[in-house]
Parts: structure tokens; sequence; C-alpha cells
């Protein structure tokens, strides 16, 4: 089975997406879709969350899910200026 899964290509600096189309078993693909119905993404968008999230976790073995999923929101919010000092105690 092959399906279109967006990938981030940075074009000049401009952060533009372009489509690139890969091939999946349909296990994935079956697995994919229904994940992706509950999360409320497309089956490109669900395949693409948990590249990222599996990358991270290549990346730092000792991190659990929940504290890379955690990151991950933490940068977002730094990225769109929503951050605030953070209490103590």
């Amino acid at each position: 089975m092959q399906y279109n899964v967006s990938t981030l290509v940075d074009k000049g600096g401009a952060g533009l997406v372009m489509a690139k189309a890969i091939r999946i078993s349909d296990t994935l693909a079956d697995e994919a879709k229904k994940f992706s119905r509950v999360e409320h993404r497309s089956v490109a968008g669900q395949i693409e969350y948990w590249a990222v999230i599996g990358k991270h976790a290549e990346e730092n073995p000792d991190l659990t899910y929940d504290l890379i999923k955690e990151l991950l929101i933490g940068l977002e919010e730094l990225d769109r200026d929503e951050k605030s000092e953070y209490k103590f105690g």
C-alpha cells in the first residue's frame, strides 16, 4: 500500500510542506487509520506524529513518552510566544 506523507522541506527558509509518497505495510496503514480517527488527525498526520515521537525516543532512550510529549508541547508554546514564568513550590 502506498500513502502520501507530508514532510517539512525548508525551501529557502520558507518552511514549505512538500508531500512525499512512501510505501508502508497494510498493517501499519490500518493502525494509523484507526488511531487517526481517535486523535482527529489525517492518516499521514498520524504517521508523522509517530515518526516524530519515535525519533525523539530513539535519541533520548531515558525519556518517557509522556515527557517527550510535554517537551514537544512546551517547544510549540515557545514558538507561539505562549510562555510564562515557572513558579517553584
